[in-house]
């Protein structure tokens, strides 16, 4: 009769601590990142009242099963359910959720251990360090390559450090973006066949004294700007379709303050042939090279294409559709892409590589210990941390911008669950009630 008892107390027992998991799980419907635990129940050890007895065909008896008592219930496993939430979209810049497996790596200080979360609610601290909600540091890579086509490759084998938007020892002060000598500058469009040839025109002076006038930006090793123009006039003497063209650099006169033109290389003129068909001829240059020497700066050497200049019956329309060079430019904002790379974005309308985001993966995320703050460290069972990993490579998931990941409590199961459990309670409740009249009715005897 004690057995009933203590059976209806480890019932209680085991049901309250499944109903303390559905009150946490429902507390946290709403935290970023959440995984949700899950409780399940294993019987305690039975009391065997009689062995099992083997059947004798010799004899004609028949087996018998054993007897046994059981002692109650208790909690089996407290499962951390590692299923991915919903995504919500917010927008924010440094916001970030993990489209599949893996985890963000934060650590608090350079004393302290990695630590691990799904909760990408990042932001920016007044150093430029990207840190999570409690001001933890983010980890990933700052070193970089720019392979021969342009392509960004980070060093993902190389040890992770906390990630700083604004500086860093591989790239120095990336909230300037350094400028960018001009060295080629490609013209293209039309210059009109029907615009016939003047000797009074024959040697302009300045952009103005031309038929056609082309004026472009170039800039130096320091970011300053030089304005140039290209003057084209029709030197076709009926046996040649041709185009001379002078180059002009832009200037203030000291004294006056007047705009002046002075030419950059007068002899002798640039001169672009075309065939009957309108079109350059080959065998002529259509690169121009010139140059010119800022005080307190490195020459300036730029490359002129007119390979795209053509000589038809239409609108002189010549225009520089392609130079290279930029000046100095100041961080504006920034984008988070899928692979994990910061890019800034600058007011000189250049990107520049931030930092790439580095991702965790463990053999066995169930098995990751829960320390608050949304944070994991690993276990014996859930397997080592030994790199960071590149999103979207290796198993691990690849990022989301703008995005949070949200808990993965399904409230309609946590409400069944609560229902159930709440029943279950009560039938325990009643079975120790049950137990304490019968002991009563007992103690009742003797009067």
């Amino acid at each position: 009769m004690m057995r009933s008892m203590f059976s209806g107390v480890s019932g209680l027992r085991a049901h309250q601590t499944r109903m303390d998991v559905i009150g946490n799980n429902v507390a946290n419907v709403n935290t970023v990142g959440f995984k949700s635990g899950r409780v399940t129940f294993q019987e305690v050890f039975n009391q065997t009242l009689r062995g099992a007895g083997a059947p004798d065909a010799a004899l004609g008896r028949g087996g018998t099963n054993p007897m046994q008592i059981g002692l109650g219930t208790g909690v089996g496993a407290i499962d951390t359910m590692m299923t991915r939430g919903s995504s919500q979209r917010t927008d924010n810049p440094t916001d970030l959720s993990i489209e599949g497996e893996g985890f963000f790596i934060v650590k608090g200080s350079n004393a302290d251990t990695f630590k691990f979360t799904r909760a990408g609610n990042f932001g920016l601290d007044k150093l430029g360090n990207l840190v999570s909600g409690s001001g933890m540091n983010v980890y990933g890579w700052m070193k970089y390559d720019r392979l021969p086509d342009g392509t960004i490759k980070y060093d993902t084998e190389s040890e992770i450090g906390p990630i700083n938007l604004y500086n860093d020892e591989f790239n120095g002060n990336k909230r300037v973006i350094a400028p960018k000598a001009t060295t080629n500058a490609v013209l293209s469009g039309n210059l009109n066949s029907s615009i016939k040839p003047d000797d009074a025109i024959d040697d302009p002076q300045k952009p103005s004294d031309g038929q056609f006038s082309v004026p472009f930006t170039a800039y130096d090793s320091l970011g300053n700007s030089h304005e140039f123009s290209v003057c084209y006039w029709n030197t076709s003497d009926g046996g040649t379709n041709s185009w001379n063209y002078r180059i002009f650099e832009k200037g203030i006169d000291e004294d006056t303050g007047e705009v002046t033109y002075n030419p950059v290389d007068t002899n002798p003129d640039g001169t672009l042939v075309f065939t009957n068909e309108g079109k350059l001829d080959v065998d002529n240059s259509v690169i121009e090279s010139f140059g010119i020497e800022p005080e307190g700066v490195a020459p300036l050497s730029i490359n002129l294409d007119f390979s795209n200049v053509t000589m038809f019956s239409a609108d002189c329309s010549v225009k520089p559709t392609n130079i290279d060079g930029y000046t100095t430019g100041n961080l504006v904002t920034f984008n988070i892409g899928s692979d994990g790379i910061l890019t800034g974005i600058y007011s000189n309308g250049q990107q520049q590589p931030l930092g790439m985001v580095a991702l965790a993966s463990f053999s066995n995320p169930a098995g990751l210990q829960k320390i608050g703050d949304n944070l994991f460290i690993p276990t014996t069972n859930s397997g080592d941390f030994t790199k960071g990993l590149q999103a979207g490579s290796e198993g691990v998931g690849s990022l989301s911008p703008g995005t949070l990941e949200m808990s993965n409590v399904d409230l309609s199961r946590e409400f069944t669950d609560m229902i159930i459990t709440q029943r279950g309670f009560q039938a325990n409740s009643r079975i120790i009630t049950t137990s304490d009249e019968m002991l009563q009715e007992l103690v009742n005897l003797k009067r």
